[in-house]
């Protein structure tokens, strides 16, 4: 029997050899200008102040930061290759690259370790052109229109996936790995309907 879902306060469990669990938070073009670059849009925080937010936030849950920013689509793409077999999860704000750089998308597709999709602000609520995301099927969750809480909000996220799967558990659910309602025996072909 499965036991209570881990919730957002969940302290990650320790990564290899007891170690805590590496998060890489990833930032993408143009967020080094956070602070002067439309504080309306992105408020005044700079880029440092999130990224210390991050880290509180990670040391309280047992986790560890570590932090790069690029203005390069094949630089991000590297960082992430260096994450694979070393980073438990990675936290990825890739500003512009998050509407088209496919590089991007088959680059995170091919790590397996946690994904979180942070945005300062709300893409759906913009342009039109910032309303796709490529890096978002391949994330785990997105965290997007909180400001510079979403940086605390993503490591929380990351906390509570690393733990809901250490334990076997769905994220969230508290279920374990095929139990949940879309599992259930249904009147055809003995399954039910998938949720969505």
């Amino acid at each position: 029997m499965a036991s209570a879902s881990p919730g957002l306060e969940a302290t990650a469990p320790p990564g290899p050899g007891g170690h805590p669990p590496l998060v890489v938070v990833l930032s993408g073009p143009n967020l080094n200008l956070l602070g002067e670059r439309q504080p309306e849009v992105y408020g005044a925080a700079t880029l440092a102040e999130h990224v210390t937010g991050a880290r509180e936030e990670a040391t309280a849950l047992g986790l560890v930061v570590e932090d790069h920013q690029t203005n390069h689509e094949g630089d991000l793409v590297e960082l992430v290759h260096q994450a694979r077999g070393r980073a438990a999860a990675i936290v990825v704000n890739a500003g512009a690259l998050t509407h088209y750089s496919w590089s991007l998308h088959d680059a995170l597709a091919a790590y397996d370790g946690v994904v979180v999709e942070v945005h300062l602000s709300n893409p759906a609520a913009r342009e039109p052109w910032r309303h796709t995301s490529v890096v978002a099927p391949v994330a785990d969750g997105t965290v997007a229109g909180f400001g510079g809480l979403g940086y605390r909000l993503a490591i929380r996220a990351v906390a509570s996936l690393l733990t809901a799967r250490v334990a076997g558990l769905e994220p969230g659910t508290g279920l374990e790995p095929g139990t949940g309602p879309e599992h259930a025996a249904g009147p055809e072909h003995g399954t039910g309907p998938a949720l969505r």
